[in-house]
């Protein structure tokens, strides 16, 4: 018998943990859930045989490294941050540990040891990252071998709700932690295009983006992605002329969202003074040369060079951002609190809702002295409220490797992510089983030469 270790039963672990209970009578498992909330858990585990729900402190020490010492392999559904401790005891006690977040240069400096206890530190096996790393390399490695030179990549990912449950101006819902969603690019965007380097500065970002068309699912726009640089190495693409990644959004979500960038109230590093007793107009005004004559929707929109009855100036309306009444209510906020409050409300994800992620990569290659482009794109809609496009992209691909791993399918020892074939071939080929794919297109080979 295999013991699992999971901990986190966020929305995230919903899928993950069916097919581990689902899978649990064929591979002899059993499947112990770790959550601070144990109602949680036991909702998750929902009575199964082979399951067990617990309280779970990561910061337990004595807690933590006794379950740990009990189990065969760990799935951390915890932020990154939360890994280090848990990542010592796996190491200590040689035990295989998977989780989905990046590797940070902490968890890196496990390597030796990882190695030398002989376990497997596998990292980044969700969606994005996970399901972008594996899909990535399936299509660069067969290029490879095909004898053909990887002259451009670029790769896109949006967390979206699906069509048939889009019903706001902005074409856009709370699906994934929303904190993120508000505090996106604020570090300096990094690529490479037509081997020159582009640095992207957060004022800049959001007027700056890429049309992206996905077979099926229409047009999106794209706005680059932290640090498109580094992945150059981790594909085995070092001098590749072009390296961007991106975050897809509908088409005009950028233009709008660049207004609060450029008034600044996406900020989240000080505090407003009295801001309970703020409307949300007067938490707008706060941010607007005010001009004599002009109300605060005007002000506004001549700042933002906008006309009045504009779409980003009707989206701004829809949020209720003018609107004088209603308090804020959240003492000592900052800006980016605020702004995310109203979000949360205006942008809720409804029970009867549903989510999708899109993914394409785009490849531009020389073959046979042939200039050639491929699109690679995945669209995945979620079920239901529980088992989401997120819960199942990034369920799926933690849970597969998990069996992969206890069975001995995976050999790997270190700390690693998804890029070798070993980890992602199968990955893949089961992801397709549950109708998660990627549909391949060679299309044009012009080049994009925006940003």
């Amino acid at each position: 018998m295999k013991n699992i270790l999971v901990i986190g039963a966020g929305l995230s672990a919903s899928t993950l943990i069916k097919y581990l209970l689902d899978n649990s009578y064929k591979h002899n498992w059993k499947i112990t859930l770790g959550e601070i909330d144990y109602n949680k858990a036991l909702k998750k585990i929902n009575g199964h045989p082979n399951g067990k729900a617990i309280h779970f402190d990561v910061f337990d020490d004595i807690q933590r490294h006794n379950e740990v010492s009990k189990t065969d392999l760990v799935v951390s559904m915890l932020p990154s941050g939360m890994h280090t401790q848990l990542t010592s005891d796996c190491v200590k006690q040689g035990k295989n540990m998977v989780t989905t977040t990046y590797i940070s240069d902490q968890i890196m400096a496990y390597d030796s040891e990882v190695r030398k206890a002989g376990v497997l530190l596998l990292n980044e096996i969700g969606v994005d990252p996970g399901i972008d790393h594996m899909s990535a390399m399936r299509v660069i490695n067969n290029l490879k071998e095909e004898g053909a030179e990887i002259t451009s990549f670029r790769s896109f990912t949006g967390g979206l709700i699906a069509p048939k449950y889009d019903n706001n101006p902005w074409n856009y819902k709370f699906t994934w932690a929303p904190r993120n969603v508000v505090l996106a690019g604020q570090s300096t965007a990094q690529a490479i295009i037509n081997g020159i380097y582009k640095y992207i500065p957060y004022h800049k970002l959001f007027s700056r983006t890429q049309r992206v068309n996905v077979p099926d699912c229409g047009e999106f726009e794209a706005y680059i992605n932290r640090n498109s640089l580094k992945y150059r190495s981790i594909y085995g693409l070092e001098n590749i002329p072009t390296m961007v990644r991106g975050t897809l959004r509908r088409p005009g979500f950028c233009k709008t969202w660049d207004i609060f960038v450029q008034l600044g109230i996406t900020d989240d590093t000080f505090t407003l003074e009295n801001s309970e007793n703020m409307t949300y107009h007067d938490f707008l005004e706060t941010f607007v040369r005010v001009l004599p004559d002009l109300n605060l929707e005007q002000n506004v929109a001549q700042y933002s060079g906008l006309d009045e009855d504009s779409m980003p100036m009707y989206r701004l309306r829809w949020l209720g951002l003018f609107d004088n009444k209603r308090k804020i209510g959240l003492k000592n906020a900052t800006p980016a609190q605020i702004l995310q409050q109203l979000l949360e409300e205006k942008w809720e994800f409804e029970k009867e809702d549903r989510d999708m992620i899109v993914m394409q990569h785009q490849f531009c290659f020389i073959k046979n002295g042939q200039n050639k482009r491929i699109h690679s794109s995945m669209v995945v809609e979620g079920d239901d409220n529980t088992h989401t496009a997120i819960s199942k992209t990034v369920g799926l691909s933690v849970a597969i490797a998990v069996k992969q791993i206890l069975t001995n399918k995976i050999k790997l020892t270190g700390v690693h992510i998804p890029t070798k074939k070993e980890i992602y071939q199968p990955v893949l080929n089961e992801l397709e089983e549950h109708g998660i794919k990627f549909i391949e297109e060679e299309i044009n080979t012009e080049e994009f030469n925006k940003y």
